[in-house]
């Protein structure tokens, strides 16, 4: 894939249009190197072009190779030695380069402003992430019932249309996880076949084992793609025994961060005891 050399004005241009956009990238920067300048920058996009130079043609191939293991991994930061992703460049082999992941802050869009949906938005919020919680009742996403500083942040949506607010808050898709908490069948419906179709990261679902399957075969009978009904959680989070609404919620972000993260979700000690 060619290489556009870019002025750091330019690369500053273009991530402002990737996260305008949705899109995903890696930054690489030289950060020690007694050869090639100190902060020259590559910026390498989810499909693989480039644009930017870090003084070494070599140097500027193997990183793009490895931004897109580096893209999978998850991590937000790595800074590395060339010797450790591409040892066959000796010459510039005990540089370090800093590769940096680029896209928009994490979108968490809640559908159902109830006790769960209203603690889930708040803890979000808390945790940095940027919130939409949609409710199609006006007194439960009014601006009162939510003061603090972190809560202020939420954009709180009182919905006409349940399936265009959902459709509308997810946009493009990427980076966007979903929550469906809603009150009914109805609205679990409507939402899901919203999210659905705005394909996200993430897409989860409160409720029994019964009330779920009841939505999910509905959707199923009306044609919807079995795979993409395979990647809805539901019942949505993780099994930490909640039961409370903010314990509920806490268990929904925890699943969140970890499809995010790349995390299992299971106990940090068990590498101790296997």
């Amino acid at each position: 894939m060619p290489i556009k050399s870019t002025s750091s004005s330019s690369i500053a241009d273009e991530i402002r249009d990737l996260l305008n956009r949705g899109s995903r990238a890696v930054l690489v920067t030289v950060v020690e190197s007694d050869r090639l300048v100190v902060g020259t920058k590559l910026l390498v996009r989810e499909t693989g072009e480039s644009s930017g130079d870090l003084g070494d043609q070599d140097l500027n191939d193997a990183s793009v190779a490895y931004a897109a293991g580096f893209l999978s991994a998850r991590d937000d930061t790595r800074t590395i030695r060339v010797s450790e992703f591409a040892p066959a460049l000796e010459n510039v082999s005990q540089y370090l380069v800093l590769f940096e992941r680029i896209e928009a802050e994490p979108n968490l869009v809640i559908a159902g402003a109830g006790h769960v949906g209203a603690s889930l938005a708040r803890l979000a919020a808390l945790v940095g992430y940027r919130v939409t919680l949609i409710d199609d009742r006006a007194e439960f996403v009014a601006p009162q019932m939510f003061q603090s500083a972190p809560e202020k942040q939420i954009n709180l949506v009182a919905a006409q249309s349940w399936a265009d607010a959902i459709s509308d808050a997810i946009g493009k898709g990427p980076g966007v996880s979903i929550a469906i908490v809603t009150r009914g069948h109805k609205q679990d419906e409507d939402c899901l076949r919203a999210a659905l179709a705005a394909n996200p990261d993430y897409v989860g679902m409160i409720g029994s084992k019964r009330r779920t399957n009841i939505v999910l075969d509905k959707l199923r009978e009306e044609g919807f793609d079995a795979a993409q009904l395979e990647r809805v959680r539901a019942p949505v989070g993780l099994d930490i025994g909640a039961v409370s609404p903010e314990e509920v919620a806490l268990a929904i972000l925890a699943e969140i961060v970890a499809e995010r993260r790349g995390g299992q979700g299971g106990s940090l000690s068990a590498w101790r005891r296997a």
